[in-house]
Order: C-alpha cells, then structure tokens, then sequence
C-alpha cells in the first residue's frame, strides 16, 4: 500500500504517552513500540510499550531485536528528537521497524511536535480519536 492511502489513527491517550515520554526522556532520545492493527488503509495505533532494554543515548536510541516477545501487534514504533527537528535521519529510516515511525520532537508540547513517516521516509498525516 502506498503513503497517500494510508490513514493513520492515533488514540489520544496513546499521544499524550509519546509527548510525556519524550519530555521524560530529554535530553536524551527515547525509544517506544506502538501496538496496533493495520485493516486495510487505517492504521489503528492504541498501545504504546517501552522496549526491553532499550537505549536512551544524546544521539540515538535502540533496543535489541532479538529480546523482542513474538508479538503481531507491534505495528510500528515512536522516538524522541530532543533536538527539535521533526524529519527522519538516515539511520531512523535504515532502522525502521513495522509499518510506521513516529518522531516527536522538542518541546513535546503539541502535535507541531509529532510526526508520522512511512518506511520510505514520507510523511503521514495522522488523526487523534478518544
């Protein structure tokens, strides 16, 4: 499926989560997994988790792939640029994981602050739902 037929859902509770998580984490980048389900063009985000033995570095943030449960809802995952810049780096978009990234930036106030991507680094709009 192309970007421009996917719809992105994000409930709101899930986004209030990846604003407190990236503020929690500043100045340091945090990692998150977004559970969800993708139905045809939706992509439905209502869970977030934080990865087993994540990383939270000045630059970059991770997890091993391999301490990961087998789990078909992990759609996709979330990360903090204490930076302030919204746009995928070169090693976001080698280390895509699922169907969707989404970066939240610094002041992790707004959705000016979100941004969703597809894997080849296109933006997606998104809508909040309660």
């Amino acid at each position: 499926m192309t970007s421009k037929g996917k719809r992105v859902i994000l409930k709101k509770e899930v986004f209030d989560s990846i604003l407190d998580y990236g503020r929690a984490c500043h100045p340091r980048e945090g990692i998150l997994l977004l559970r969800g389900k993708v139905q045809g063009g939706n992509v439905v985000i209502d869970e977030v988790v934080v990865p087993p033995f994540s990383i939270r570095g000045f630059r970059s943030s991770g997890f091993p792939l391999y301490m990961l449960p087998l789990d078909f809802s992990i759609i996709g995952i979330a990360h903090s640029h204490p930076s302030g810049n919204l746009k995928p780096s070169i090693a976001d978009l080698n280390n895509f994981y699922g169907e969707i990234m989404v970066i939240v930036a610094y002041p992790y106030m707004s959705s000016r602050d979100i941004a969703v991507y597809d894997r080849q680094g296109e933006r997606l709009s998104f809508e909040l739902v309660l």
